[in-house]
């Protein structure tokens, strides 16, 4: 066979080939093992993760409401799947006076200024119409307690969770980039080496390129590939919002519609066995103390497959 040598394009942010080759041959059955013993790898089939977010979540809640202590979680955006945590809220009569609840971005125009409320691709529109609401209102938690990082709070937002406490559990999974949150690796606004990288807090960030054409696919932008609708910025918490969470619960599990082609089978590999950098950033879970789930899918083998177009 004849070699043919190239480097990645300058347009992808984790651009070491050593490394890319090395996870590219991490195998089903190696994938779940790890040197940190408190970053604890499972791997399970999507719709079991699924239900494992809204375990955890209620969980947390009710027991938090049983023994009369705060409950404060860290929340990504959109999960429709919110709509289950409500109703077991509403079905088991939890008392929700004391949860508090911190989306971890939002969308913003070129000028950095954050989306309203009720935008209707908005990430708080989101978790107040699949979460919020659908609380009954005799176990709904004050509309105070319900957050969102929009401009006049971004400074103080990483203040804010830890004036409650700090977050009992925060919820993550990889972009394509590998961004946490909207933490993304290229941009500038998160530009600095790891010692500094790991104490940067919420702010306004550039999106990657990659970012848009992955949330163009999302219900919300009609599943259309249309770049030109996601806007260019958002609000996202930083590093050290995650690290300060006392447990973190990174999930990797999307496909396109249910069917075996997932970008998450790579970016999963460099984020839980690659370096850690924070030209990945979901790679610091890899030093905390996180539950990682990550679907069968996600996890299978990297090969070509001839039989497959597009």
């Amino acid at each position: 066979m004849t070699e043919f040598n190239y480097s990645p394009s300058r347009y992808v942010p984790f651009r070491d080939t050593e490394a890319l080759e090395r996870v590219r041959r991490i195998k089903r059955e190696d994938i779940e093992k790890h040197p940190n013993p408190d970053f604890r790898i499972r791997v399970m089939q999507a719709s079991e993760i699924e239900f494992v977010l809204v375990a955890d979540m209620f969980h947390r809640i009710k027991t938090a409401a049983d023994a009369g202590q705060k409950c404060v979680l860290i929340l990504p955006n959109p999960v429709p799947s919110y709509r289950h945590v409500a109703y077991l809220i509403n079905k088991f009569r939890v008392n929700c006076e004391r949860l508090h609840c911190f989306a971890m971005d939002e969308y913003a125009n070129e000028h950095g200024v954050t989306a309203p409320e009720d935008w209707p691709q908005g990430f708080m529109r989101a978790m107040l119409s699949n979460f919020y609401y659908r609380i009954d209102a005799d176990l709904r938690p004050s509309r105070r307690q319900f957050h969102a990082p929009t401009n006049d709070v971004i400074p103080q937002y990483g203040k804010m969770i830890a004036d409650e406490g700090g977050a009992d559990g925060c919820y993550t999974g990889p972009g394509w980039t590998g961004h946490l949150a909207f933490i993304e690796p290229d941009a500038p606004e998160f530009d600095a080496p790891l010692e500094e990288w790991v104490k940067m807090g919420t702010r306004i960030v550039t999106l990657s390129p990659f970012t848009l054409a992955q949330n163009s696919l999302h219900g919300s932008f009609g599943m259309s590939g249309d770049i030109a609708l996601v806007p260019p910025k958002a609000a996202t918490i930083g590093p050290a919002e995650v690290i300060a969470s006392r447990n973190c619960i990174d999930m990797h599990a999307i496909t396109v519609h249910g069917t075996s082609t997932s970008w998450q089978r790579m970016i999963t590999r460099l984020c839980v066995h690659g370096p850690v950098t924070p030209r990945l950033p979901t790679s610091i879970h890899q030093t905390l103390r996180t539950d990682c789930y990550i679907s069968e899918e996600s996890a299978r083998d990297i090969e070509p497959d001839w039989n497959k177009g597009y």
